[in-house]
C-alpha cells in the first residue's frame, strides 16, 4: 500500500495479523525484551509477564540482584552518564525487538524548593536514558522491520498538581519524545506508545503518599483502589506484541479512570 500526503510516496509494511487474536504468547514468544529498572513494583512486574509468555527478558537495575526469569542483566545508574552508556552498549549486544523504558525517579517538593541539580537529575533519568536506549535499539528494529517501544509514564503526563514540577516536567517531555518518535518511524513497522500508570500499589507510592494519602485519593479514583502492578504489566505486555498493529503515539493511561473522573 502506498499512501501520498503532498510528499513522495512511502510505502508501508503490511502487518501480520496473528491467528489468534488476544493470544499474547504468539504475539512476544521468542522476541528480545529490554525492561529497565526491573528491580521491583511495574518493572519487575513487565519482566515476568514478558517471560511467562515466551519471550527472552533482558533487565537493568542500579545494582546487582537475582532475578531468574532474565536471560541477560546490566547494572547501570542512569542518574550518571556513564550508567546510560553501559546500557546504550548492552543495547548493542542484545539487539532488542522490544524496549520497555520503565525506569524513573521522583522527588516532590514546592516549586520554589526545587533544587537545580536534582531537578536536572530527574531528566536525566526519566527522559534522557530512554532517548538514548530508544537511539541504539531502533536501528536493529528498522532493520528486521518490526519493532515496539513502550515508554512507561505517568498520570503527571496528562495532567499535574503542586509539588510535582520536576516529575510532571520529565513525562510530558516523554510523551513528546515518544510521539516525534512514533510519527517518523512508523513507515518501518516500528510503533512507540507511552502507558501512563494511575496508582499503582508499590513501594513508590507508599513511600510518597503513605496510608492517609492513600485513603484520601481513592475517593477520586472511580474504581477506589490502587491498581496492581500485574494490571499494568500485562496490557504494557499486550501493547508491545505483534497483537497491536496499528496503535502508535499514544499515551494511554490506565488509571482506574482517575484522570476522567
Amino acid at each position: 500500500m502506498q499512501i501520498q500526503i503532498g510528499a513522495p510516496s512511502i510505502r508501508y509494511p503490511t502487518p501480520t495479523i496473528m491467528n489468534k487474536p488476544g493470544d499474547v504468547m504468539n504475539g512476544v514468544q521468542n522476541k528480545k525484551v529490554l525492561v529497565t529498572g526491573t528491580s521491583r513494583g511495574i518493572g519487575r512486574a513487565i519482566a515476568q509477564e514478558f517471560a511467562r509468555n515466551g519471550a527472552h527478558v533482558f533487565g537493568t537495575a542500579t545494582s546487582e540482584s537475582s532475578h531468574s526469569e532474565f536471560e541477560g542483566f546490566c547494572v547501570a545508574d542512569f542518574s550518571t552518564r556513564a550508567g546510560i552508556q553501559q546500557c546504550v552498549e548492552f543495547v548493542g549486544e542484545i539487539q532488542p525487538d522490544i524496549v520497555i523504558n520503565n525506569a524513573g525517579i521522583n522527588s516532590p517538593a514546592s516549586f520554589e524548593s526545587i533544587d537545580s541539580d536534582r531537578f536536572l537529575e530527574i531528566q536525566q533519568v526519566n527522559v534522557l536514558a530512554p532517548m538514548e536506549i530508544c537511539r541504539a535499539a531502533i536501528p536493529f528494529m528498522v532493520a528486521n522491520s518490526w519493532g515496539r517501544i513502550v515508554n512507561i509514564s505517568s498520570v503527571w503526563s496528562k495532567i499535574s498538581k503542586e509539588h510535582r514540577a520536576p516529575y510532571s516536567a520529565s513525562k510530558f517531555a516523554l510523551d513528546g519524545l515518544t510521539l516525534a518518535l512514533a510519527i517518523e518511524y512508523a513507515q518501518h513497522n516500528v510503533l512507540a506508545n507511552c502507558v501512563a500508570p494511575g496508582f499503582v500499589d508499590t513501594d513508590m507510592t507508599r513511600g510518597i503518599l503513605g496510608d492517609d494519602g492513600i485513603k484520601n485519593l481513592l475517593r477520586n479514583v472511580p474504581i477506589g483502589r490502587l491498581a496492581q502492578p500485574d494490571e499494568i504489566a500485562k496490557f504494557v505486555v499486550w501493547l508491545a506484541s505483534e497483537n497491536n498493529t496499528y496503535i502508535t503515539g499514544q499515551n494511554i493511561a490506565v488509571d482506574g479512570g482517575f484522570t476522567r473522573a
